[in-house]
């Protein structure tokens, strides 16, 4: 790569080994002042690594990093600091228990004659959260907040730092469409005062909205670097070395019999029935059903209770009144023993935090639902656990060094094939997905997709929650509309449009109004 005058940062032939694992293998990578160069690949490829590397939390093996055209050792995170190098991680990096304010200025808190001056700490942060543009106090506790707005307080916590190079990890993950629109502002903003930042997605059509360059990385090495206009379709197959031909491959079922005997490949009776869900100041007289078979997908506003009523249906939260019943027989509430039991499964939006024990092996975390049932007489059946993980880890392809190697250090795509893997193994019937594609690259959601696939055609039933509404409208059987903790509408395949589900999401009439639900209808970007 030749150099330029406005060169902020470079990196040249990097590479980083673990055990059993070469992360990166010859990596070069630059960035410029002013301009935001994307850095893509799948989950798995490096990128992780790449990044944690000029935040301090790992060191090369080999290669060079210059900053300024200086050689630099970045050694942990206060190195970073002083180069002017600040990360926005993927997964928040926040103190439940302190609030807003104090978050943002964690071990950097203002003080007057010796004491941290709390006035000055929480109007500098509510000036910081509004350049962000979120209604949040900074007075407030970061453990009330949902993900949208923590993904926004981690925003204002990076811009406090004054960074020169700034990086994004999926920073649009979680966000809305307006929120989104927010961020790309502030961005701009901050490339035009010439900050150089590298910034990391899986949305497509962010890259030639926002990006200027791009440079790919496959398999632990840097493939090549193009502009930012680049067609998707290229910029797919630099990624997966391959095409891919459809992104939201559903199989749709036939129409099938009410007993469900016209076999796995049409709807049969239905396996998941939900009646009058009620839990108060949360959603109220919620009903619906899924069918063996098929995927009913769930859209609205962000806060209309969508997984607080996927949550109470698998026995995780209480509810007032209602029912559920699984094919055909009544769930106590608030049991998820009984949820299970009946074959329930729910993979949540917050992976690490509710799916994974982060620390245990892969092999122990695919195991964990089967547990009860692989033990006799006090002792677990080890290597039936152990072949039966294998042969999930496979069929999913987990990108790993082994069946010992800790959840902890997998890619975030990786993560999650691990968490679906789990409900595999207990033969779940209903398998609830919220949010199962988040931070996943296009290839892991093509994978996760024709798995989807597989579940129904067997005669399973699938609910599904995403951001994404394309990803809700092109794999879905038919899509329920919540509003304001109620069921707004329903709509088949081939009713449901953007346009449809938007105006359903916003019909509820309510007397109380929440922020979020007024800042913009949860995923409504295209591809």
């Amino acid at each position: 790569m030749s150099s330029s005058p406005d060169e902020l940062l470079r990196i040249e032939g990097i590479r980083k080994t673990f055990p059993g694992v070469v992360a990166l293998d010859g990596v070069d990578f630059d960035l410029r002042r002013g301009e935001v160069h994307v850095l893509l690949g799948e989950n798995g490829a490096g990128k992780s690594t790449l990044i944690k590397m000029l935040s301090g939390a790992y060191r090369p093996d080999a290669g060079r990093i210059t900053v300024d055209g200086e050689e630099v050792r970045i050694h942990g995170a206060q190195d970073a600091a002083r180069l002017g190098i600040a990360t926005i991680y993927q997964e928040f990096n926040l103190v439940p228990d302190l609030t807003v304010a104090e978050n943002i200025f964690l071990g950097r808190q203002p003080r007057r004659l010796g004491m941290i001056d709390r006035k000055r700490m929480e109007a500098d942060a509510a000036a910081l959260l509004d350049r962000v543009g979120v209604d949040v106090s900074p007075r407030a506790r970061v453990r009330e907040l949902g993900i949208a707005r923590l993904q926004m307080v981690e925003i204002a916590k990076a811009l406090s730092l004054d960074a020169r190079v700034l990086i994004m990890d999926e920073p649009t993950a979680v966000l809305t469409t307006t929120e989104v629109d927010k961020l790309f502002r502030i961005v701009r903003r901050l490339r035009e005062d010439g900050v150089g930042i590298v910034f990391i997605t899986h949305h497509l059509e962010e890259i030639a909205a926002l990006g200027d360059r791009v440079t790919v990385i496959r398999d632990g090495r840097s493939v090549g670097q193009v502009p930012a206009a680049t067609p998707e379709d290229d910029l797919v197959r630099m990624m997966v070395g391959r095409s891919i031909e459809q992104q939201y491959p559903r199989e749709r079922p036939t129409a099938g019999s009410t007993d469900g005997t016209d076999g796995p490949d049409s709807t049969g009776a239905p396996l998941l029935r939900v009646e009058g869900l009620t839990r108060d100041g949360v959603f109220h007289d919620v009903g619906f059903e899924v069918r063996a078979g098929e995927v009913v997908g769930i859209a609205g506003l962000v806060g209309a209770g969508r997984t607080e009523v996927v949550r109470a249906v698998f026995g995780a939260d209480p509810y007032d009144g209602g029912s559920v019943a699984v094919a055909g027989e009544r769930l106590p509430r608030h049991d998820v023993n009984a949820a299970m039991a009946a074959g329930i499964g729910l993979v949540p939006e917050d992976r690490k935090g509710q799916g994974l024990v982060l620390d245990a092996s892969v092999e122990e975390n695919l195991g964990l639902v089967t547990l009860r049932s692989a033990t006799r007489g006090g002792l677990v059946d080890l290597k039936g656990q152990r072949t039966a993980a294998a042969r999930i880890a496979g069929q999913l392809g987990v990108r790993m060094a082994g069946l010992g190697q800790h959840v902890r250090t997998l890619s975030g795509g990786n993560q999650q094939k691990v968490v679906i893997g789990k409900w595999l193994l207990a033969d779940t019937k209903v398998l609830i997905l919220d949010e199962p594609t988040r931070g996943i690259d296009v290839g892991a959601k093509v994978e996760i997709y024709q798995l989807v696939n597989e579940l129904t055609a067997a005669g399973r039933a699938v609910l599904m929650i995403s951001s994404d509404l394309p990803e809700v409208l092109g794999m879905s059987d038919r899509v329920l509309v919540m509003a304001q903790g109620r069921i707004a509408g329903e709509l088949s395949a081939d009713e449901a449009t953007q346009d449809s589900v938007m105006a359903l999401a916003v019909s509820t009439p309510s007397t109380t109004t929440t922020t979020d639900s007024v800042t913009a209808v949860e995923g409504s970007r295209g591809h």
